[in-house]
């Protein structure tokens, strides 16, 4: 009877020990895709998805479309629209008014301290001797999708940023990436900064010696397909349109090998080979750190920083812009081709959005009979700070009208005891009989200011009182910062052509559709958390966009 008992009981903790071992093996395989690619495409206005879609090929833009879900009315929720803020917000899923990247530059209104969003003194140049190197997220002050990812799973999943502009890798990659690459004009590298290492990994090494600008730059920019095809956009060499330097007008080919050699490799970042060249590294290290081929989920961020610098100089209706995106739909099938063969295809997620859009040139619209026109922010300001000077005494009581807003020189006004609320009032009365001001609002009466809603919302989520000016400038539709000969565009404005950017869904765990109701930049990152049953940021507002995810 004894050995009976034993024998059952020997039996019992076998069998207790084995559907243990089942239950942790169920707990390890929650269900997650190996990796995460989040796709920003910089200056990317919605329309692109569709303004030259019968001249995508089925791999890039169009399969996203067709095989994933579009987010087709997706807007940025705050002001002002600049680089900076759409990187942090679609990875944090706040605004400014709680992560605190205010702007690509803004001021710190206590000390009138101009500050750039990456910027930080305290980490030393990794891969440089440049101070394009010394940079970090400090300034960033919530978490982002990528810390909780990291957070989720112990630090145990990778997450890597990459992009020619320090501020379209650091911010994704958040503070607890294990890397953050950007481009370093002076040296052609690839760099980083102490904040995540002490030396480049050796495969970064390897990857910044074969020049691969030299080499992309040697080959002269052409049309992908004859000139005389690009119907969606304006004739070549015009008007709204910005010349490289020494070069004979806005027209094609462009001579980069030339610009190479009086310019450095720098100019790559204005040439559709920057796109290119940045999928090179992403594909780089997809391969040697192993991403999405380990037991836990890893993320890695793209930011393409080329179709911002190409929109700057060209507009969107340019002939340059329109040969950038058909290129930049090459690139992207590419990058996808390597990540199904490298980890099956739908074993990963990607989304694809945009930081920002962009307008189209003033005088563009005036000479095709549209409302638009410039606002000469620099005159204006020199007018305002005569205007008040002649009151109150002081000269540059005004410091600056960075990101449409008007900042005050807090220790000039403090030191002379001068009336703050006078000088407020006196800068909104001048702004609003300004051309091209629709409203000037300070965000003290922003809850009773005769405004459209929308408007009130964006200006507080947008504003952030240490790091924002005072008063909110809303210029006219059509309407932004320059001079009568301003070429290209720019970006920051309430303007939908500014707002309005994609949102593209694909791979795993993703339904297939579209959806039209209104979804907001700031439910990215709570809809990623959604997927990948992880905590939203320390910081998010956003709302999982639910029609997403299966």
């Amino acid at each position: 009877m004894r050995f009976k008992l034993i024998l059952f009981l020997y039996f019992a903790l076998i069998i207790s020990a084995s559907a243990q071992k089942k239950t942790r093996k169920n707990a390890a395989a929650l269900p997650r895709p190996k990796l995460v690619v989040g796709l920003m495409v910089d200056q990317m206005r919605w329309d692109f998805l569709y303004r030259y879609y019968d001249r995508y090929q089925d791999n890039g833009f169009k399969r996203m479309l067709n095989e994933g879900f579009t987010c087709e009315n997706t807007n940025i929720d705050y002001l002002p629209t600049v680089t900076a803020i759409g990187h942090s917000t679609v990875y944090t899923g706040s605004v400014p008014a709680l992560h605190g990247i205010a702007g690509n530059d803004f001021i710190i209104q206590a000390t009138g301290k101009t500050m750039y969003c990456t910027e930080d003194a305290s980490v030393a140049p990794v891969g440089t001797t440049a101070a394009a190197g010394k940079m970090s997220p400090r300034n960033l002050l919530t978490s982002t999708i990528t810390d909780e990812l990291r957070l989720a799973t112990n630090f145990r999943s990778k997450v890597i940023g990459i992009a020619l502009k320090d501020r379209g890798s650091i911010l994704p990659a958040g503070h607890s990436g294990n890397a953050a690459y950007w481009f370093d004009d002076a040296s052609g590298n690839w760099v980083t900064s102490t904040w995540y290492m002490k030396e480049l990994p050796a495969w970064v090494q390897q990857f910044n010696a074969q020049k691969l600008p030299a080499k992309y730059l040697q080959q002269d920019w052409n049309t992908l397909y004859p000139i005389a095809t690009y119907v969606q956009s304006s004739a070549d060499n015009n008007r709204y349109e910005g010349a490289f330097q020494k070069a004979n007008g806005p027209v094609f080919p462009v001579k980069t090998s030339e610009l190479f050699k009086t310019q450095g490799a720098g100019i790559i970042r204005s040439m559709p080979a920057g796109n290119t060249f940045t999928l090179d590294l992403a594909k780089a290290a997809l391969e040697n750190e192993q991403l999405g081929q380990r037991d836990v989920t890893d993320f890695l961020a793209v930011s393409l920083s080329t179709p911002d610098y190409i929109g700057h100089r060209f507009g969107p209706n340019s002939i340059e812009v329109e040969d950038m995106y058909l290129r930049l739909d090459k690139d992207l099938a590419d990058f996808f081709s390597t990540l199904d063969k490298t980890l099956g295809k739908g074993n990963y997620t990607v989304f694809l959005t945009a930081d920002h859009g962009a307008s189209h040139n003033p005088n563009f619209l005036v000479d095709n009979k549209l409302p638009g026109g410039y606002w000469n922010s620099g005159s204006l300001l020199k007018d305002l700070n005569t205007n008040l000077e002649a009151k109150y005494k002081e000269k540059n009581i005004v410091l600056s009208f960075n990101n449409y807003q008007i900042s005050l020189n807090n220790a000039l006004i403090a030191a002379n005891k001068l009336d703050e609320s006078a000088i407020r009032k006196d800068c909104v009365q001048f702004m609003e009989k300004q051309e091209g001001v629709a409203y000037a609002v300070d965000i003290k009466d922003v809850q009773t200011a005769s405004i459209p809603d929308e408007f009130r919302q964006r200006m507080i989520r947008g504003n952030h009182p240490e790091r924002s000016g005072v008063i909110q400038l809303f210029l006219k539709p059509g309407w932004f910062s320059g001079s009568a000969t301003s070429t290209g565009t720019s970006h920051g404005t309430w303007s939908p052509a500014d707002t309005h950017i994609p949102l593209v869904w694909m791979g795993w765990g993703i339904n297939q559709g579209k959806l039209t109701r209104p979804t907001n930049m700031s439910d990215i990152a709570p809809t990623l958390a959604a997927l990948l049953r992880i905590q939203a940021p320390s910081g998010s507002i956003g709302q999982s966009i639910s029609e997403v995810i299966k």
